[in-house]
């Protein structure tokens, strides 16, 4: 007989949801903090060059990344069975809001 999959309903999602926004929020404050000294604060100079905001932009997503994937990891572990159908999609999500927490990484 098929096993039946239970549906998680909208309170989980409503948790992870929070769970996700508290988690990007303090992702983005601990990484914008860490990549501070790296780039330049004022990109419209004449002699800008684009290489050391390409170092901060790289460091950025990397550390992100290694943050989220680690985060999948952890929870993949720890959450009972019905709950992990949804760390994949907060999971892919995560890695396009990465690149608009970029964004609001050199326009504070």
């Amino acid at each position: 007989m098929a096993e039946l999959r239970e549906k998680t309903g909208p309170l989980a999602l409503l948790a992870g949801a929070t769970c996700f926004v508290a988690f990007e929020l303090a992702a983005f404050y601990g990484l914008r903090w860490l990549t501070a000294g790296l780039g330049q604060a004022n990109q419209y100079q004449a002699e800008n060059t684009i290489v050391s905001n390409w170092v901060k932009t790289v460091a950025f997503l990397l550390l992100h990344l290694a943050l989220v994937v680690a985060a999948v990891l952890g929870l993949s572990n720890r959450l009972p069975r019905r709950y992990r159908g949804q760390v994949m999609g907060w999971f892919y999500l995560s890695l396009l809001v990465g690149f608009g927490l970029l964004v609001l990484l050199f326009y504070p």
